[in-house]
């Protein structure tokens, strides 16, 4: 009884654990089923996101590509531009240049025709000579016969006739030579300097008070200017120059009368924007770099300027106040183009006067060396400058050179002569030194405005950027002889109303119409 029991027990937990089993193998089923379902939903979702991004992708790369696209041609169009210009730039000095060496052939034919009039002169007076001394024999032999003199008495009398009339023609001839010397002296030298000037053609760049330096971006501004403002303090405390930050994008404005601190402080905000570091040591420590850099830099100026106008052998010193002149305008000329011009001017016109060209240019070169240092040194920049001469072994022909471009001091040579023209030829080129716009309109009208203030003025014109004043005056009110006195009137009230470099030539013009009509 007991075993059936047992039996029965063991069936019925056989049977249990047959349903357990199935039950769960149906309920795992599902839950694998269910997974899968759930699968391939996130793989289906993962799919649609994955072909959004990939599409969204694809239009960054397209976009990215067309904007590098436009830059590259854009870079390629101003590329080309500046190709074009420099062509023309270079096509334009090619035409120049052929006009110089046909200006230069043709000089040189009419000098040739020239030697060979003189040689035909020369020669047709040699044969007008001997025809002479022929027809002077001939009368001695009669003076002789008529006179029955002795041959020393007779010589001597010709001797004193001949020695007048000898004396007669040479003060003649000396009086023509003198009166065509007066005549041609002008026009010569005005040939001269004008060959000199076409020869020299330099281009000119008008210095300002102000320098831009560009940034990466407006963010930079803020640093410059730093907390509170100590970082553009310690700035312009180094550098003396004062940094303008204003609403122009991108770029901050240096501002300084002196172009050599001013080029310094440019120098040295351009490192420390590319370094990124911008605090009060750190522009101390860039700008007393930047300062020793720019010692070598104007010695390269210095040399190169000696290059360019083949002047060798100047001191080292003087090579470094050449190259510091740079660094310095004359009425927005700078100095040391404004010296190099001059260098080239005096020798061309020292070779056509048969002068020492190689002298010429070094005293041009360093005429105005004394502006280097005259804002640290008593005195006027010519004296300065022939007293650096004079110190670093210039000889006296050059000292004499740069003290006397002024007419301050004597001159005591021709070479003197040509430098003082040279300086004033250069300085005198348009262009070549400008005043503000607005004071250089207001200059002009003021100029107009004086000689409009004349009784009998009909209309005035202000010419030659200001340096000549043409009046226009009514002819029936103002005749030749007050147009004369008009003309000083109007120079004197000028001069004593205005200020102005160089001097203003008034010019006075009285024109006399009468009119009438055929009917």
């Amino acid at each position: 009884m007991d075993s059936l029991w047992i039996l029965i027990a063991a069936v019925v937990s056989i049977a249990m654990f047959f349903v357990g089993w199935v039950v769960n193998h149906r309920v795992g089923q599902g839950k694998v089923a269910s997974a899968e379902k759930l699968a391939e939903k996130i793989v289906s979702e993962a799919e649609k996101e994955a072909d959004g991004l990939k599409h969204l992708k694809v239009l960054e790369a397209k976009d990215e590509w067309y904007k590098q696209k436009q830059n590259f041609e854009r870079e390629t169009r101003n590329q080309r531009q500046d190709l074009d210009r420099k062509k023309n730039k270079i096509q334009n000095r090619e035409l120049e240049i052929d006009r110089r060496v046909n200006h230069l052939t043709q000089r040189e034919n009419d000098i040739k025709g020239q030697e060979q009039s003189i040689k035909d002169r020369a020669d047709h007076l040699q044969r007008r000579t001997e025809a002479l001394d022929e027809v002077i024999e001939k009368q001695n032999e009669r003076l002789e016969k008529i006179s029955g003199m002795s041959n020393e008495e007779a010589l001597r009398e010709l001797k004193n006739n001949l020695m007048d009339k000898a004396k007669q023609e040479a003060a003649k001839e000396v009086k023509n030579i003198r009166d065509q010397a007066r005549l041609t002296a002008n026009k010569e030298a005005k040939e001269i300097i004008i060959s000199a000037i076409q020869r020299t053609a330099a281009d000119h760049s008008v210095e300002t008070t102000v320098s831009v330096v560009h940034l990466p971006s407006d963010e930079m501004k803020g640093r410059i200017i730093g907390r509170e403002g100590r970082n553009i303090r310690s700035f312009e405390n180094a550098t003396g120059i004062d940094v303008i930050v204003d609403d122009t994008p991108e770029a901050v404005i240096l501002s300084g009368f002196d172009p050599f601190r001013r080029e310094i402080a440019k120098r040295s905000l351009e490192t420390l924007i590319s370094d990124g570091r911008i605090h009060p040591a750190r522009i101390e420590e860039v700008v007393e770099k930047t300062r020793k850099d720019m010692e070598e830099v104007i010695v390269e100026l210095g040399e190169q300027a000696m290059l360019e106008t083949g002047v060798h052998g100047l001191h080292p010193e003087l090579v470094r106040l050449l190259g510091k002149l740079n660094y310095r305008t004359s009425y927005g000329q700078n100095v040391l183009q404004h010296s190099i011009e001059a260098a080239h001017l005096s020798g061309l016109m020292a070779s056509e006067l048969d002068l020492d060209p190689v002298i010429s240019k070094r005293s041009g070169l360093l005429h105005d060396i004394g502006k280097a240092v005259d804002r640290n040194t008593e005195g006027t920049h010519f004296a300065i400058g022939a007293d650096l001469a004079k110190k670093y072994g210039e000889g006296a022909i050059v000292q004499n050179a740069i003290a006397a471009h002024h007419g301050e001091v004597e001159m005591i040579s021709p070479i003197s002569a040509l430098v003082q023209s040279a300086d004033a030829i250069s300085g005198s080129r348009p262009g070549a030194r400008r005043e503000t716009l607005e004071g250089y309109i207001k200059r002009l009208e003021k100029l107009e405005g004086i000689a409009e203030s004349f009784q009998g003025v009909q209309k005035t014109y202000a010419i030659q950027a200001g340096r000549e004043i043409r009046v226009l005056v009514q002819p029936e009110k103002i005749t030749d002889a007050l147009s004369d006195q008009m003309a000083t009137d109007i120079a004197e009230k000028i001069q004593a109303e205005m200020e102005y470099p160089g001097q203003i030539k008034v010019t006075v013009i009285r024109e006399y119409r009468s009119v009438d009509y055929a009917k």
